[in-house]
């Protein structure tokens, strides 16, 4: 059983930044491929960026070169920074971890406005 707990969201104006982070419980953090997702109002939840046990990133298209993804193992946590912020990019953020079964956060609110 894994526990997620994020963090870090908040108002932000267009071009601001934010550091989300995701504190997990349970063993075997390590292991387990961590991802940041997004659903903004009357869209379906999409994946941001995903890190694996072993470091390797993937960023989908409209955050890359802006987010950056990143684990500390000995601290059982993730975390995404988000530069260059866009109204866009408004939604509630969730962490999610994999290992054969999925374990989500209860989400963090991230809005971009002027």
């Amino acid at each position: 059983q894994v526990q997620l707990v994020e963090s870090g969201g908040g108002l932000v104006q267009p071009g601001g930044s934010l550091r989300l982070s995701c504190a997990a419980s349970g063993r075997a953090f390590s292991m387990y491929v961590m991802g940041w997702y997004r659903q903004a109002p009357g869209k379906q939840r999409e994946l941001v960026a995903r890190i694996s046990s072993s470091g390797i990133t993937h960023y989908t298209d409209a955050v890359k070169g802006r987010f950056t993804i990143s684990r500390d193992n000995a601290k059982n946590t993730v975390y995404l920074q988000m530069n260059s912020l866009k109204p866009e990019d408004t939604a509630v953020y969730y962490c999610n971890a994999a290992s054969g079964y999925d374990y989500w956060g209860q989400g963090t609110q991230v809005t971009v406005s002027s």
